[in-house]
């Protein structure tokens, strides 16, 4: 295309003459993505705008091309034109590549370095008791930890890792491809720019096996099912250096036959007899702190919460006890013999209670039903 006949670096941007540095390098990313040959593949309209746009940003992000382009116009600039070989130390393209690589590969991929070790999770069972006043426990983790009888480099005892062939030790591949020079993990060594020819027998190349080991838990009082600790760098081993992942212990508490817990309080149902909650009384009832003895009051009704203060679980990583919660349940006598029967009934005449309401009000609608 001749001079005369190109569109001007600006317009091709879309920006104004007055544009500053990352204006400009904003407005290039954007069409640049836009007419990428790899996201507009066999359109040549696309390439070809897409050459016109890296262009018009080669020479508005120097300084020096940006004054003689606005001084003469595209004879100014002329003879330095648009390279389109790779994007090395000193092209204007190599930070804004960077960006681009990003949104259309991906991210730029580097040979493998340290990789972080597994994270793991233990499942933990532990009693209504321990979970309100905490607990320290042990317990063993599997784990993959580093081999011994090769320090961890797969190879066998005697031998190394050799260069890999295929990428020459770097890791990655690089590929030409149209405009852009791409990098790919190579896929011989993974990344690791190395490849093992004499596994180790004890890890079969890994690097690592299996172990077991012990670790002491802390459970603070006031947990809940459901609650995760994490005990960080111990999960599995890095590799090649890299950090320890964490553990995380997650917990379950086992239903108490008595006991069930409402926030921090604990509720329990204690039965009484007819007569003590008529009469009133006082028994022994089983807390979280051992037995402790009650009032029950007279005339005490079926479902009557009596609440002891302090008596409950402790606040997770706060102050202070929930309540102890003691819901009476009043038993109402079976199985009476003649004398207790007799009893009844005649407290009932002194209390001026009918005995029978029910069955007397069924007998009075079916006679005015016969009536």
């Amino acid at each position: 295309m001749a001079n005369g006949d190109k569109q001007d670096y600006y317009e091709l941007l879309e920006v104004n003459k007055n544009a500053s540095e990352s204006e400009i390098k904003k407005a290039y990313r954007r069409q640049a993505v836009k007419y990428h040959p790899d996201k507009n593949a066999g359109d040549k309209a696309s390439e070809d705008k897409f050459k016109e746009v890296s262009e018009a940003y080669e020479i508005l992000s120097d300084p020096e091309k940006r004054a003689r382009y606005d001084q003469f116009g595209h004879a100014g600039v002329s003879g330095g034109g648009y390279s389109s070989g790779g994007f090395g130390n000193g092209s204007p393209f190599g930070d804004i590549f960077g960006d681009i690589f990003g949104e259309v590969f991906g991210g730029r991929q580097k040979a493998a370095r340290g990789r972080r070790g597994d994270d793991l999770q233990y499942n933990m069972e532990v009693t209504f008791e321990e979970a309100a006043f905490g607990i320290e426990k042990k317990i063993d983790i599997p784990y993959a930890k580093r081999c011994d009888a090769c320090g961890g480099s797969g190879a066998k005892t005697g031998t190394t890792p050799k260069t890999c062939p295929t990428c020459q030790g770097a890791g990655q591949m690089r590929f030409q491809q149209g405009f852009f020079s791409v990098s790919k993990t190579c896929s011989q060594c993974n990344g690791e720019g190395r490849v093992v020819e004499h596994p180790c027998p004890a890890c079969r190349g890994a690097g690592t096996v299996r172990d077991k080991k012990t670790i002491s838990v802390k459970v603070p009082a006031g947990v809940e099912t459901g609650i995760r600790l994490k005990l960080a760098g111990e999960g599995g081993q890095g590799a090649k250096g890299g950090p320890n992942g964490d553990l995380y212990v997650a917990l379950s508490v086992r239903e108490h036959s008595f006991f069930r817990r409402e926030d921090n309080d604990v509720v329990c149902e204690i039965p009484i007899s007819f007569t003590q909650a008529a009469l009133g009384c006082e028994i022994e009832v089983p807390t979280l702190d051992g037995k402790v003895s009650m009032k029950i009051p007279e005339g005490t009704q079926s479902g009557a919460v009596f609440r002891m203060r302090g008596k409950g679980v402790p606040a997770l990583q706060g102050y202070g006890r929930g309540d102890h919660l003691v819901v009476a349940k009043v038993e109402t006598p079976t199985n009476l013999n003649r004398q207790q029967r007799e009893l009844l009934e005649e407290l009932a005449k002194i209390s001026g209670e009918d005995v029978n309401p029910m069955r007397k009000n069924f007998f009075s609608k079916v006679m005015d039903i016969l009536s």
